[in-house]
C-alpha cells in the first residue's frame, strides 16, 4: 500500500504513544462540576505558560475564539480584524451568531495588522456607526502563509488599544509556532494581550482540544459560555492528559516543522510554473502559486493525490502545504520529488 504524505494541515497529526498511554491512565472526574483533576492541571499549566491568571479547556479553537469574542463585547458592536482572518472567514460567522457583533475588517498584504491602520478604523459610541468593542489579531496567520507578528508591532497595537479602553484578543491557534520563529517564549508574545486562544491539536499533536487563557473573572464567565455552546464535557481528563504532554513536550520540536517547510519552499521555488518566495516562509505553512503550470489549484492538488501527497487548494491558483509532526524530513523530501514527477508529465 502506498504511504500517504498528508500535508493538508497540522490538524491531521496523530497522538504520540506517550499521549495514548497518558490518556489510558488519566485521573478523571466530572469537569462540569470542576472535579476533573487532569483538566484542572491543564488549565493551570496553560495559564502559567502564557503568563495569565486562568485557563479554560475547550473542545475546539472555534469554540475558544467564540467564547473570547463574547467575553469582550456587547451585542451590536464591531470587532476589528484582518480581512483574511480565521474568525471572519472560517468560523461560520460565530461573531455574529453568538456574540452579536460584526467585523470591521482591514485588508493587509500578509495578515498582520499595524496600529496606524487599526486606529483609523476604531469607532466611538455615537448615533451612526457601531461602536468598536474589540481588536483581534491572529498569530501565526494562516492565510497569510504562517506569517508572524514582530513583537514590537503587536505590543504597539495592545498599548494603543488599551489607551483607548479596548481589549485585544489573539487567535493564537499556532502561537507556539510564532514563538519558535521569533525565538521568544509564548508568555512574552502574550504579555500585553487580554486573552489568547491556542490549539493543542495542531502542531502540538494532541488529538483534541484548545485553551483560552486570560483574567480569572473572564475565564469563570467563559465556563458558562462553554456550557451554552455544548462544551460542558464530563470525564475530559482523558483528553486533557494528552493536552498536558502536548503543552510540555511538543513546542520544542516545532523548529523541525519550520525547517521542513523552508526546505520544501526552496525546492518548489526552483520548479517551473510554481511561484513563491522561500524567504517569506517563517513557520510551518507555505502557500504557492501554480498559475504558471497551466493548472488550477484544485487540479494541481487532485493530480498529487494519486501520487500519495495530499495538499489543499487555497484559492483559484494558490496551494497550501503545512508541515507537522507526522511529516518528517524524509516525507517532505519525497513530497517534493513527487511534485516534480507530476510537473514532468505536463
Amino acid at each position: 500500500m502506498m504511504e500517504v504524505i498528508d500535508l493538508r494541515s497540522d490538524t491531521v497529526t496523530r497522538p504520540t504513544a506517550e499521549m495514548r498511554e497518558a490518556m489510558a491512565g488519566a485521573e478523571v472526574g466530572d469537569d462540569v462540576y470542576g472535579e476533573d483533576p487532569t483538566v484542572n492541571r491543564l488549565e493551570e499549566r496553560a495559564a502559567e505558560v502564557m503568563g495569565k491568571q486562568a485557563g479554560l479547556f475547550v473542545p475546539t479553537g472555534v469554540m475558544g475564539n467564540t467564547i473570547a469574542l463574547k467575553l469582550h463585547t456587547e451585542h451590536g458592536q464591531e470587532i476589528i480584524c484582518d480581512s483574511r482572518g480565521h474568525i471572519l472567514n472560517y468560523e461560520l460567522s460565530m461573531m455574529a451568531w453568538f456574540a452579536g457583533c460584526v467585523a470591521r475588517s482591514i485588508p493587509t498584504s500578509d495578515g498582520l495588522l499595524d496600529w496606524a491602520k487599526v486606529k483609523a478604523e476604531i469607532r466611538p459610541l455615537g448615533p451612526h456607526a457601531a461602536q468598536t468593542g474589540l481588536i483581534e489579531v491572529e498569530n501565526s496567520h494562516n492565510v497569510g502563509g504562517g506569517t508572524v507578528y514582530p513583537q514590537e508591532q503587536l505590543d504597539e497595537i495592545c498599548d494603543g488599544a488599551h489607551a483607548m479602553g479596548l481589549p485585544v484578543h489573539m487567535d493564537g491557534a499556532r502561537i507556539f509556532n510564532a514563538s519558535a520563529a521569533l525565538g521568544i517564549p509564548v508568555s512574552q508574545i502574550a504579555a500585553k494581550l487580554d486573552t489568547v486562544m491556542f490549539c493543542l491539536s495542531k502542531g502540538l499533536g494532541a488529538p483534541v482540544g484548545s485553551m483560552v487563557v486570560g483574567p480569572r473573572s473572564l475565564m469563570d464567565r467563559g465556563r458558562l459560555y462553554r456550557k451554552r455552546l455544548g462544551g460542558g464535557m464530563r470525564q475530559a481528563g482523558i483528553l486533557a492528559a494528552a493536552g498536558l504532554i502536548a503543552l510540555e513536550k511538543m513546542p520544542a520540536r516545532l523548529v523541525e516543522d519550520h525547517s521542513n517547510a523552508k526546505m520544501l519552499a526552496e525546492r518548489l521555488s526552483q520548479m517551473p510554473g510554481i511561484s513563491l518566495d522561500p524567504a517569506k516562509v517563517r513557520t510551518n505553512i507555505l502557500i504557492f502559486d501554480v498559475a504558471g503550470t497551466g493548472l488550477s489549484a484544485a487540479e494541481f492538488s487532485a493530480r498529487m493525490k494519486p501520487l500519495g501527497v495530499l495538499m489543499i487548494a487555497f484559492g483559484p491558483t494558490l496551494v497550501r502545504i503545512v508541515t507537522h509532526y507526522d511529516s518528517p524530513l524524509k516525507a517532505c523530501s519525497v513530497a517534493a520529488e513527487k511534485i516534480q514527477e507530476m510537473l514532468d508529465t505536463l
